[in-house]
Order: C-alpha cells, then structure tokens, then sequence
C-alpha cells in the first residue's frame, strides 16, 4: 500500500513559499562562505588551498549523500529530512567557529555542512513542490524555489560582509547557524510524505526500477555531463571571485558587493529560466544559458578590469547563475516523472557537486603554483561550450512504461 500523499489542505502557494525560504537561508549562508576566506586563512595559518579543500570536501559531501537524502525525502517526505540536515548545519558552523587548524575547519566547513546541505536545499525541497503543482507550471514553480537561493545571497551576504567587519568570522558564525536553525521551523510547511497515489509509475514502480530505467537512458547521462560544468562554474566564481578581485587591487569589499549582485540579477534569472523551462524545449534553453555563460566569462577577462566591469560581469553571471536548477530537475521530472525526482536528481546534483569540488579545490591549487587564476577561467570558458552542445540530443519525452498485467 502506498503512503499517503501530501495533505490536501496543504495549498501548494505555502509549500513553494516555505521552500523558497528553506533556500533561502540555507544558500544564501553558504554563497557567503568565500567572504571567509581571508580571516580565516590568516587567524587559522592556512593556504587558499587548504580553504579550498574544505569547500571542495564540502561541496563533494554535498554531492555524495544527496542521492541517499533524496530518496529518504521520497519515502519519509521532506519535512524530516530538512529538520535533521538544519541542526547539522548549525552544528557545522558552530565547530567551525572553533577551529583552530585545516583538519578541523575540513570536518566541520567540509563534511558536516556538506551532509547537512543535503538536505536543505534545492533536491529535497524541489521533490515536496514538484508534487503539488501541475506539470505545465512545475518549471516556473521550481524557479522561484531556486530564486530564494539568490535572493539568500542578495541578502545573506552582505550582512555577513557587515558583521565580518565588525566582530569578525568566530562571532559571524554563531549568527549564521542561528540564521540555518530557521529551516527547521520552516520545515514543517514541506512536511508529509510525498507519494503520488492514482497512477501506475506512482504506484507499481519501485526505486529500484526507476534507477535501472535511468540507467539506461542516454538523455539521463547527458543531463549528468552538463550539470557537471555549472558545478565547476558556481563553486569557482563562489570561492575565489572575491580572493581575484581582491588580488587585482579592487579590494575585498567589491567581492562582497559582486556576489550580492549574482543573488541579485539570479532572482530574476531563476525565474525567467523556469518560466522559459514552461514555454520552450527545456534542453535548448540550457544550451543557451551555458553558452552564454562562456561568452560572458570571456568577455570579462578580455575587457579592463575595474569596478564597472566587476559589476557588469556579476550581473551577467548573476542572470544564468542558477537558472539550470529549474530547467535540469524539469527535465528530470518531465522524462521520469515525479514519484522518484528527488532521488533522480539526486545522482544529477552528485555530478554538479563532484565538480564543484575541483572548482573550489583545484583553482587554489593552480593559484598556489602559479599565482594566478587564468587556468581556471580558461576551464570555465571550456567547459561552458562543451554544456552548450551535450545537451542538445537529449531525447526528452516522457519514458513510456506498461502498465501491469
């Protein structure tokens, strides 16, 4: 017998609305944590490296258990998969505030907030939303979703730029782990379990079955390729933009300022993206976007770089930063369906996340032995064009199943 579905006095408005604020805590603390970077590397005596594999641990964690916490939200719902990943994410900040080397800021920076990241952000809140909206409106409810992650950065870090400068980071994340302890609350407008009774696929297909037909579907691998590029994308530009600029004399200020700005110009993006995801073929608009998201990189580095162009490039950025959170899990749930999404999206974030971790670790390294982050931007320009083109042969109709005999 299946388990029951969300409650039907729940109207989706309050579960989009709880997500979106889930996200946007539990994003908007995290897109902060590259404003850390020169505090904590001096107070605590270690390299950009050793920084950068505490976020590329973290970002690795966050991949790595996400198929896991994706299916325990299918089964046992959102609500207490969200509750349990915010304390530990408090308690991740918490033990990072009390750090006092590399291996302690990579146990509580590195793995306890990345399980906990798991489970309070976009795969297992896009799960509980994508099974009280239509499916000819999941995509622009998905965007909005992802617009809280942004709106939490437009937020979230420059108050963390303010309270750095004024108590600094010990005291900074005591505040954000206050700030992540919210989703627990909020957790309880996501809550229930999350089957989908009425419909074969719903009813007669087991996890297993849903991962042996992905398996086996060449689209499924392709989705896999391309959300492995904005990985390498989000966690470079996240952890080491403010660092570059600040190395190019712009002072580290400006990279607070730019990364308020991608928050910024991503609410709109996000929800231009899932919109878009609802009017047009899905995979063309992600070719789009990580084309576009090349281009601009290059035309970043060709131009004079300034405080203008600093801004432009943030703004520009900041439009396609997360606008393929929407378009990836619709085509997910579009080929799939949305008995499975979260776990099934799951093993796709775990391919953004394993870049994620060469985007945030590999970049220190190529700056500590070169003393410059050019490798690293032509990776990105690279890897953008190659996402433009993989995602255009995915074969993205719905799979066809029998029904039992």
């Amino acid at each position: 017998m299946s388990s029951p579905a969300l409650s039907p006095m729940k109207k989706p408005w309050i579960v989009i609305l709880c997500a979106a604020l889930i996200v946007t805590l539990a994003m908007g603390v995290r897109q902060s944590f590259g404003l850390l970077l020169p505090q904590m590397s001096v107070d605590i005596g270690i390299s950009r490296s050793d920084f950068g594999l505490a976020m590329a641990l973290q970002n690795l964690l966050f991949g790595l258990v996400q198929p896991f916490v994706g299916a325990l939200a299918d089964k046992h719902g959102a609500g207490r998969v969200v509750l349990g990943g915010a304390l530990l994410y408090a308690l991740g900040l918490i033990g990072a505030a009390f750090a006092t080397d590399a291996v302690g800021l990579h146990i509580s920076f590195g793995l306890l907030i990345g399980m906990a990241q798991s489970a309070t952000t976009f795969v297992v809140v896009l799960g509980a939303v994508g099974r009280v909206v239509s499916p000819e409106k999941r995509s622009s409810a998905f965007g909005i979703v992802t617009a809280g992650g942004s709106l939490g950065q437009f937020l979230v870090v420059p108050l963390a730029s303010m309270l750095l400068g004024n108590i600094g980071y010990h005291e900074t994340l005591w505040i954000m782990a206050g700030l992540v302890a919210l989703c627990g609350l909020l957790a309880i407008g996501v809550a229930g379990r999350t089957d989908t009774p009425g419909t074969v696929q719903a009813e007669e297909q087991t996890a297993r079955d849903a991962l042996r037909e992905a398996a086996v579907h060449r689209g499924y691998w392709l989705l896999n390729a391309g959300f492995f590029v904005c990985g390498f994308h989000i966690a470079f530009i996240a952890t080491h933009l403010p660092a570059y600029l600040d190395d190019k004399g712009l002072g580290i200020e400006i990279g607070a300022q730019v990364l308020a700005l991608v928050g910024l110009f991503n609410i709109l993006g996000s929800y231009v993206f899932g919109r878009a995801g609802d009017l047009m073929r899905q995979k063309y608009v992600l070719s789009a976007l990580y084309t576009a998201r090349s281009a601009v990189i290059a035309l970043f580095l060709f131009l004079p770089l300034s405080h203008a162009s600093a801004l432009v490039f943030a703004g520009a950025m900041g439009f396609l930063w997360l606008g393929t959170v929407p378009l990836t899990s619709g085509i997910v749930g579009r080929i799939f369906g949305i008995r499975y999404l979260s776990m099934l999206y799951g093993i796709v974030f775990l391919s953004h996340q394993l870049s994620s971790f060469f985007g945030a670790w590999m970049a220190g390294l190529i700056f500590d032995a070169t003393g410059s982050y050019n490798i690293a931007w032509g990776f990105s320009i690279a890897l953008g064009l190659f996402a433009g083109l993989v995602h255009l042969p995915i074969a993205d109709a719905p799979v066809k199943r029998l029904a039992p005999a």
